[in-house]
């Protein structure tokens, strides 16, 4: 479960939802650019996970990533990189998620409607920490354990 190939497939797909997100940016496309900001950003927590053989079967890896800050199987340099990207993890977890998908539906407000581009300024650069942490992370331990 924890294989290189497993850490850098998420790393890849991080990689892909970003570059989408930018693109939806670009376009204007304010929700979409925020759904795919957070698939990048759960991708990217699902990649450190991997990395520590934690199970990734979660729309909130922030959660069990607040839990490796306190294991001492994890290298002290990974320990703090995840305490400063933390707080863009918690950002963007399953709450994002539905209410991309469905909106608030407790409000009756569309998901078009929930989201502008300052919003979407603001997921998209959290995206892009989160995925340039997981990545920093990834390398550093892959150098630790080689």
């Amino acid at each position: 479960m924890n294989s290189r190939e497993d850490v850098e497939y998420r790393l890849n797909l991080s990689k892909g939802f970003l570059r989408e997100a930018e693109q939806d940016f670009q376009l204007g496309r304010w929700r979409s650019c925020v759904a795919n900001a957070q698939l990048s950003v759960e991708n990217a927590g699902k990649a450190v996970l991997m990395l520590f053989g934690v199970s990734t079967k979660t729309h909130e890896p922030a959660k069990h990533m607040a839990h490796l800050i306190k294991s001492p199987e994890i290298p002290k340099q990974a320990q703090d990189k995840i305490k400063d990207i933390l707080p863009d993890f918690l950002l963007l977890g399953a709450e994002e998620h539905f209410m991309t998908d469905y909106g608030d539906e407790s409000s009756y407000k569309l998901p078009w409607d929930l989201f502008d581009e300052e919003s979407a300024q603001f997921v998209l650069d959290a995206a892009r920490k989160c995925k340039a942490g997981a990545e920093e992370i990834v390398g550093e331990v892959h150098r630790w354990r080689s």
